[in-house]
């Protein structure tokens, strides 16, 4: 028994290596020759993989973007509980935004102005099955907090995540745009301040 689980670990490190390999690839061309350059053939070259292995982790280059703005680290769950109150509601959710801000810098400006492109589909939520994590984790809370009754927003829970996927991109285009020089945070704070007080 002891061999077997010996063995996945094994098997387990190893895939997250590769994967790590991949993603390092996908970044440096990204980063030196824009999202033009990022074929699942120019992405394993430069990683030392075969095709089939790429394909045995990833779906789409798309894909591989998406599982590294989804899989950011994830939020202390404490700070997720059943707010108290609408204050309560509207920190936690600016506090979830923050934390997708310092990802995006650990990223970079390079990486983040070149998946934030119409050309990415993953961004698409018409096309997607399941929007970047940040939307899930805000969707789920609200819901929650809408249906204990200690929020109560005027407009339908799928119009608010829109609007809130909305002025996050819009702070992350600017945030590009000025070449990691617009303050990031404070942005995303202030706007996000500015319409869930707005909202409920």
């Amino acid at each position: 028994m002891n061999q077997i689980t010996q063995e996945l670990s094994k098997q387990q490190l190893k895939s997250k290596e590769t994967k790590a390999k991949i993603f390092r690839a996908a970044k440096h061309i990204l980063q030196k020759q824009g999202y033009e350059q990022l074929s699942i053939k120019n992405i394993c070259e430069e990683a030392g993989v075969s095709n089939g292995s790429f394909y045995h982790h990833f779906k789409t280059k798309d894909d591989l973007l998406s599982y590294y703005i989804e899989e950011q680290p994830s939020i202390n769950p404490d700070l997720l509980d059943m707010p108290r109150n609408a204050a309560e509601a509207k920190a936690a959710i600016i506090q979830v935004y923050l934390n997708y801000v310092h990802y995006c810098q650990d990223l970079g400006v390079e990486f983040m102005s070149n998946y934030y492109t119409p050309k990415n589909q993953s961004l698409n939520p018409l096309i997607r099955t399941e929007r970047p994590y940040p939307i899930v984790t805000v969707h789920n809370y609200l819901k929650k907090a809408i249906d204990a009754d200690i929020i109560k927003p005027d407009l339908d829970l799928e119009d608010i995540t829109t609007d809130i996927r909305m002025i996050v991109i819009g702070n992350v285009f600017e945030w590009c745009l000025k070449s990691g020089e617009a303050d990031f945070e404070g942005n995303m704070r202030r706007t996000l301040r500015i319409y869930l007080d707005g909202l409920f």
